[in-house]
């Protein structure tokens, strides 16, 4: 198991996802740091579906970026890849064959993997190509890399293929290329999917100053992935986050004080000393964070301060793709978001992680302003 799931102990806890919010009747903010939820595999398998962010995006509410004709070219081309499986086309006009057989697919990739920067849509053409499956949502997937391997762990890797696949698509975001050991595990599962006659598709994390470099990602991801590579069409989208797009910098944290008389203010929001819930994430492992943060509308966090070690640095950012994927703004009082990690961490093996956590970070932390309480 990777470094970024095995350093939680996973120990196992008595609140679970749907229990009711602590104070919620009394206006107390909720504290993560009392919870730490048990998810029964089975439901980590009914949850592979697109997050609550991503619930209503389509091929048609993208909006490409008209400087990037590579952002046009990959609706299109995912499009076709939809009406491939049987699905709408990227205009959204596709119809549902009722009363003929569907034609085989078309012969070539049964894959396609996209390439890319932070913000520039990659998840939005994943979850909409997803949605335009048309399939029960038991049988089509979404998950990150790191769901993936958090699956294989829970039911096994033999269980995983049998559940899978009777899957007409799964969906894999952010596919992790700095974690050869999980790597390895999940192109052995997507090998076996193949067989299955499952259509994959994937993105990556490619950190921004690596753009210019040709097919970076693409290269390492076809690689690392060894005799998969034929079955995927590798898609190169360019483009700047969208999430700092003409937007002013990120908010500066704000004091202790009014942190606290916000989230006291704020229905369903949390509150947590920063160091208290870093602690309390190396015991609760990274598969429950999800189920951690369902209850909560905002989280209000005191005494943010860089992270001192990996490990540490690894389960917040699952945190925070746990979090923007729910939306859940975040209001912080100590160090700015981008002082979070170490120079040393930005520049090693991580740095994509890392990089993407920040920028999550800072777009929850602009959404947080509106809830201020002075």
């Amino acid at each position: 198991m990777s470094s970024s799931t095995a350093s939680a102990s996973g120990a196992p806890g008595t609140t679970g996802a749907a229990d009711p919010i602590a104070g919620s009747a009394t206006g107390s903010p909720i504290a993560l740091t009392s919870r730490a939820p048990h998810v029964p595999a089975d439901r980590l398998v009914a949850e592979m579906v697109p997050p609550p962010r991503f619930d209503s995006v389509r091929f048609d509410n993208y909006i490409p970026d008209a400087k990037q004709p590579s952002q046009a070219e990959a609706v299109q081309v995912l499009g076709g890849f939809a009406a491939g499986l049987g699905g709408a086309s990227a205009s959204g006009t596709g119809r549902k064959r009722w009363f003929r057989r569907e034609a085989k697919p078309a012969a070539g990739p049964r894959g396609v993997y996209l390439d890319g920067g932070y913000g520039v849509g990659k998840t939005h053409l994943l979850a909409s190509l997803w949605h335009a499956t048309p399939a029960a949502p038991e049988h089509k997937a979404f998950g990150t890399f790191v769901e993936l391997t958090n699956l294989v762990g829970a039911l096994g890797f033999q269980q995983t293929v049998r559940t899978l696949s009777d899957h007409r698509l799964l969906c894999i975001d952010e596919f992790e290329l700095d974690d050869p050991g999980d790597t390895v595990l999940v192109s052995s599962l997507l090998g076996k999917l193949v067989e299955a006659g499952v259509a994959l598709a994937a993105t990556s994390n490619t950190l921004p100053g690596k753009l210019g470099e040709g097919r970076f990602a693409a290269a390492d991801f076809l690689r690392e992935i060894q005799g998969l590579s034929a079955h995927f069409r590798p898609l190169r989208i360019d483009g700047e986050d969208y999430r700092h797009r003409g937007l002013p910098q990120a908010p500066v944290p704000f004091d202790d004080d009014t942190v606290t008389r916000t989230a006291y203010a704020t229905a369903g929001a949390s509150l947590d000393d920063f160091p208290s819930l870093l602690d309390h994430l190396s015991k609760v492992h990274p598969s429950r964070y999800g189920a951690m943060c369902d209850p909560v509308r905002a989280v209000c966090l005191t005494g943010v301060e860089p992270v001192g070690d990996q490990s540490t640095a690894l389960r917040l950012v699952v945190l925070a793709d746990r979090l923007y994927d729910r939306e859940v703004p975040v209001l912080a009082s100590g160090r700015p978001f981008d002082e979070l990690f170490s120079e040393e961490m930005l520049n090693g093996g991580y740095r994509k992680k890392y990089f993407r956590a920040i920028s999550r970070l800072t777009a929850l932390a602009r959404d947080a302003k509106s809830l201020v309480v002075e």
